[in-house]
């Protein structure tokens, strides 16, 4: 395996920080990797001359004895989103944007910049995040690095399968129905979609616009260490952003370190909502066990979620309004109609969804919405947190125009993303969660379990994450084709 895949982002950074490695060495060695590995397409922009200059800078700081800070010298990538770094490509996987150039860094860039990391590039998104297979017109389609043929979910998937496969230490990704607990279940990382506000946001021209559903950006490691270091930077508030909220009392780094014993752990297998498949069910009950057997307490709980139907029509409803606006902005900045350009069909049908809505009907989505926040919360009750499949389906195929099962456990199912996942229900009650990896199939892909906590209480999930980490370790678990350096 690679530096990058055995050694922490913690144990990098001090490494460096002492001068017992090269921040420039590891940067050129990862970056060597990527271009190894382009058929992952988990890069839309790398950035090598910045990125050799910006660990030159670290290598120089260490040697006088400065800090830059916890990040000290990591390689680290952002998504091609909302993550800008001036003068870098900013795409958001439109192909019609492929000469978009961000005019200034957003605040996770400043965030990672001011903890010393090195940003390596911009990984890959469908067009605009819309959707949960990570393929667009510029570089194509990223598959999980454990089979070539299934896709690395998304919308996030370039910064999973990166993060996968050693190509880069940590990754920014942002969810707004899954996108990064997704792909951190098919490429078996973790990824956390924090409580919203957490990590603050200077979009603009409408700051406003992604509160319902709740768009979040967070982290992806392959450990609860990295992900909690990572949420530590980008983490607390910022007055560019009307929605972010103060850092929180509660102590993430030291969190991972929590005794399994003290956890206490609800579980629903399914949400009682929708089916799941055995492969899936049996692996994460298999990690509920072990947690169980190291002490933690665990109750099955049920979990009185509205009709599957009406509360999936209640967050398509705020989706596709959400996406419609996004639309609207596009076309008003850069003169670009996705009604009408050459775009992927999925991002079309998206926009569409909010077609006929009225803003009546986009508002009493919030009925539904509050009564599953009301469920989530009696769910949990008195536990930590409650844990759940991440998705309902073993990693499908990587294409658009790959269809999504139709049938789950012997019972059919339409066939779209809602039915692969169960994710969609934590963006409408706002709850924070994260996917972390149980184990593999008998085929050799991942399967994760969702990890999910009350409001602002990351530290738990984070405990939970670490302690399946404990029992369950998959740090030996990736492909030695995609390890080897």
């Amino acid at each position: 395996m690679t530096l990058v895949q055995t050694t922490s982002a913690r144990e990098l950074a001090s490494a460096i920080r002492s001068g017992d490695r090269s921040s420039l060495e590891l940067v050129d060695r990862v970056l060597d990797r990527i271009a190894a590995r382009d058929d992952l397409n988990a890069y839309v922009t790398v950035i090598e001359a910045k990125a050799r200059e910006r660990a030159r800078e670290a290598d120089r700081a260490a040697a006088a004895g400065e800090d830059l800070g916890p990040l000290h010298g990591v390689p680290v990538a952002i998504k091609d989103l909302r993550d800008r770094k001036a003068g870098v490509r900013n795409t958001m996987g439109l192909a019609a944007l492929a000469e978009n150039v961000a005019a200034e860094d957003s605040i996770t860039v400043e965030r990672l910049d001011a903890a010393g990391a090195v940003i390596v590039g911009t990984t890959n998104t469908p067009a605009l995040a819309h959707t949960i297979k990570t393929e667009n017109r510029l570089v194509g389609a990223t598959p999980t690095p454990f089979d070539d043929e299934r896709s690395a979910g998304g919308s996030s998937g370039g910064s999973a399968a990166a993060v996968a496969a050693g190509l880069a230490t940590v990754a920014t990704g942002s969810d707004i129905g899954g996108s990064l607990r997704v792909p951190a279940s098919c490429c078996n990382v973790i990824g956390l979609k924090p409580s919203f506000g957490r990590v603050p946001v200077n979009a603009r021209t409408d700051r406003f616009g992604t509160h319902t559903p709740f768009m979040i950006g967070g982290p992806i490691g392959r450990s609860a260490a990295d992900v909690a270091l990572a949420f530590d930077v980008l983490s607390g508030q910022d007055h560019r952003d009307p929605f972010a909220v103060p850092g929180g009392d509660d102590d993430v780094l030291a969190a991972i370190d929590r005794p399994t014993d003290d956890l206490s752990i609800a579980y629903s297998p399914d949400l009682d909502l929708q089916p799941v498949d055995p492969i899936v069910r049996e692996t994460v009950g298999a990690a509920v066990d072990d947690l169980a057997a190291a002490g933690a307490t665990v109750e099955r709980v049920d979990v009185a979620l509205p009709d599957y139907e009406d509360l999936r029509s209640a967050y398509y409803t705020q989706v596709g309004s959400y996406f419609a606006a996004v639309a609207a902005q596009i076309e008003e900045r850069f003169g670009i109609d996705l009604e009408r350009a050459d775009v992927e069909p999925t991002l079309r049908s998206t926009i569409g969804l909010a077609d006929d809505t009225s803003a009546i009907e986009e508002r009493l989505a919030n009925v539904p919405r509050t009564a599953a926040y009301d469920a989530i919360e009696a769910a949990v009750g008195d536990h930590d947190v409650l844990v759940t499949p991440t998705l309902t389906v073993p990693p499908y195929g990587k294409h658009l125009s790959d269809r999504y099962p139709t049938e789950i456990d012997g019972q059919s199912v339409d066939g779209i993303p809602t039915d692969a996942m169960l994710t969609w229900v934590f963006n409408l009650t706002g709850h924070p969660a994260a996917s972390v990896p149980t184990g593999l199939t008998p085929d050799g892909v991942p399967i994760g379990c969702q990890v999910v906590g009350r409001r602002y209480a990351e530290s738990d999930v984070l405990a939970v994450a670490a302690a399946i980490e404990r029992e369950r370790p998959w740090a030996g678990h990736y492909p030695d084709g995609y390890s080897s350096n």
